[in-house]
C-alpha cells in the first residue's frame, strides 16, 4: 500500500488533530513534580481535554458511529475506541513513552487503527487485509514481525496491568522473567505490541492490561504477520483479533515462537 486509504487519511488526521494540546501539557507536566495535587489535576484535565477532541475529530470523520469502552464490539453500525493517553503513568512523569490508540470497527470487525506516539512523532497505522506500516516522511515503512527462533535470543515484551494485591499477576510476572532474561517492560502496552509488529521485540504478553489499547495493538500485530492469543483458553492457539478481545490475558508474537507462549501458558496453569 503505497499511499493511505481514505479511511485511514481521516484516522491519522483526526489523531494528529486531537492531540496537539498533548505537546504543551506534556511539557508543562515535570514542572508540577513537586505538588502531587498539582500534577494529578492537571493530567486529569489533559485527558480530559484530549478525550473530547478526539470524540469531535473522529465524530466530525463518521457522525454515525458510537464511542464504546468496553469488551463487546457491537454487532451493527460503525464505532471507535480511543485510549488518550496509554502509558499514562509515564506520561506524569515526563518520560515520553506514551501513546493515543484510536480502533475503527465495523459491523464487530476491526477495520483500522492508528497508535501515535505525540513525543517522539512516530505514528503506526494498520487496515484489515493491508499490512501494517510505520508513517514516514516521504514513504512509510512496512512493519513485519520477527523471524527470531531461538526462545533464548528472544526480547520478550511484560505488560502486566497489576491488580493491588493480586497474587496471580505478580507470579505471572515473576514467571516470564523466571524463563528469560531477556524482558523489558515500556509501561505502554500499545507500543510494546507495535515494537513486536516492528520486529524489534518477538513476543508480548498483556495481562489485565488496558483493553482499549490491547486491541489496537494486537491488529497491528496480525496485520504484520504476527499471531494473538486467548491465554484464558485451556487450548491455547493463534485466532483472530475479533475472538480473543473477550479476555484480559493476551500475548502477541512472531510465527516461529509460539511454542514459547504456549509452554509459558502451560507452565502457568501447571502452578495455579
Amino acid at each position: 500500500m503505497s499511499y493511505l486509504s481514505p479511511i485511514l487519511t481521516l484516522l491519522v488526521n483526526a489523531v494528529k488533530k486531537a492531540t496537539v494540546s498533548l505537546d504543551r501539557d506534556f511539557n508543562e507536566i515535570e514542572k508540577l513534580q513537586s505538588s502531587v495535587r498539582g500534577y494529578q489535576n492537571f493530567t486529569a484535565r489533559s485527558l480530559e481535554r484530549i478525550t473530547q477532541n478526539l470524540k469531535n475529530e473522529l465524530s466530525r470523520m463518521r457522525p454515525d458511529a458510537v464511542f464504546i469502552n468496553n469488551q463487546k464490539l457491537p454487532v451493527k453500525g460503525c464505532c471507535f475506541i480511543i485510549t488518550p493517553v496509554d502509558g499514562i503513568k509515564n506520561f506524569v512523569r515526563g518520560l515520553p513513552v506514551f501513546a493515543t490508540t484510536v480502533t475503527y470497527c465495523e459491523h464487530g470487525e476491526v477495520k483500522a487503527v492508528v497508535i501515535y506516539n505525540r513525543a517522539s512523532d512516530e505514528l503506526y497505522f494498520a487496515e484489515k487485509g493491508c499490512g501494517a506500516y510505520k508513517e514516514g516522511f516521504r514513504s512509510h515503512e512496512r512493519l513485519r514481525v520477527s523471524s527470531v527462533k531461538d526462545e533464548n535470543e528472544a526480547l520478550i515484551m511484560a505488560e502486566v496491568g497489576f491488580v493491588h494485591n493480586s497474587l496471580e499477576y505478580t507470579t505471572a510476572y515473576r514467571d516470564i522473567h523466571a524463563q528469560t532474561e531477556n524482558v523489558r517492560v515500556k509501561g505502554c502496552v500499545s507500543l510494546a505490541l507495535a515494537a513486536v509488529a516492528a520486529g524489534k521485540a518477538d513476543v508480548c504478553f498483556a495481562l489485565a492490561d488496558n483493553f482499549n489499547s490491547v486491541l489496537a495493538g494486537l491488529f497491528l500485530v496480525r496485520e504484520a504477520g504476527g499471531y494473538v492469543y486467548n491465554l484464558k483458553q485451556k487450548d491455547v492457539r493463534p485466532e483472530k483479533v475479533e475472538q480473543v478481545i473477550v479476555c484480559d490475558e493476551l500475548a502477541a508474537s512472531n510465527t516461529s515462537l509460539e511454542n514459547f507462549v504456549v509452554n509459558w501458558q502451560n507452565r502457568r496453569s501447571k502452578i495455579k
